[in-house]
């Protein structure tokens, strides 16, 4: 094997970038020529490529995003536009390639690896779905970002005595708001995992209310069906909680910053092990992270099985919350 490309896709997530550097500097270790593709499966069918050297992944371990880009690529959802791809690589003579993103972006290397393409994936999604890792790249950045946020509004509602409905991403997984309650000292969390009454929470506010505390802190994941937004549409409908009320959505403030040592050391360990994996002439499989040790997992089994979350730190967080 002489020639490889990595590509990021999907959403961006803090140490993307370290992943690239170390894919380019133990390909090049290895011998191999590196070409990465810019802007994802999208640049992968236009045959946006750049030869990348040690020298040009220089000084980006610390920045957040990918320095490739990403986007998403509905023509390569299809065989055809697949198909493209593969005869785009070939004609450059990249023999494998590495592909640093989430289930979706995932679920697109298994198809390519599936038309006879060797690939090898990089766990990489703040959402923490991914199935074969126990953490993704960019989660703990994403975690502490959510935080950080949390810490400053209980100062701020603990001034004013308000009761703050703090949303963080996870469209169908409620690993960050979770985390992030539990860390931030929440007294609810709501979760696309589990059904939720509203008025429950009302309760739970007003309790938290009688009890004198200054503030009332619930974190909402965004994909759970009372988010912030409807949360707090249905509380001003005359419900009196004691507390005044606010909002406040993270967004993608989650997404920008610079990766933590704990995700820098993360993504340059599993993009060493990806270019170890195809050196070794292993390909199908995503590279994740499991009781502290890399490990690969055959694509056939991160794509036919789901992560769950634990549910019973749910029920940790609400004892904690008393």
């Amino acid at each position: 094997m002489k020639k490889i490309a990595v590509l990021t896709s999907g959403g961006d997530a803090p140490g993307m970038n370290a992943a690239i550097r170390a894919v380019v500097r133990c390909a090049n270790a290895a011998g191999f020529e590196v070409f990465g593709v810019n802007h994802g499966y999208t640049g992968l069918i236009n045959g946006d490529f750049r030869l990348l050297g040690n020298r040009d992944v220089s000084g980006i371990i610390q920045a957040g995003g990918t320095i490739l880009g990403s986007s998403r690529s509905p023509e390569f959802e299809t065989e055809a536009g697949r198909q493209k791809a593969i005869d785009v690589l070939k004609k450059q003579q990249i023999e494998a390639l590495v592909v640093i993103g989430g289930d979706g972006s995932q679920t697109g290397a298994h198809l390519l690896n599936q038309m006879g393409f060797p690939v090898a994936g990089v766990a990489s999604t703040i959402d923490n779905d991914l199935y074969g890792t126990d953490q993704s790249i960019g989660v703990d950045t994403a975690l502490n970002i959510a935080l950080e946020a949390i810490d400053r509004l209980k100062v701020t509602a603990s001034s004013h005595q308000r009761a703050h409905i703090v949303e963080t991403m996870g469209r169908n997984h409620g690993y960050l708001a979770l985390m992030a309650g539990i860390a931030g000292g929440a007294e609810y969390v709501v979760i696309p995992e589990i059904e939720t009454n509203p008025d429950i929470i009302a309760e739970e506010i007003k309790t938290t209310y009688r009890r004198g505390k200054s503030h009332c802190l619930i974190v909402v994941a965004e994909g759970a069906y009372w988010n912030a937004e409807r949360l707090l549409a249905h509380f001003k409908q005359n419900v009196d909680l004691g507390y005044s009320l606010r909002a406040t959505t993270l967004g993608h403030v989650q997404r920008g910053g610079a990766p933590t040592a704990f995700d820098r050391l993360l993504a340059t360990r599993l993009g060493a092990a990806a270019v170890n994996e195809l050196e070794a002439g292993n390909s199908g499989v995503l590279l994740g992270l499991s009781c502290g040790e890399i490990k690969a997992t055959p694509y056939s089994e991160v794509i036919s099985h789901k992560k769950t979350l634990d549910l019973a730190i749910l029920d940790t967080a609400e004892k904690l919350a008393r």
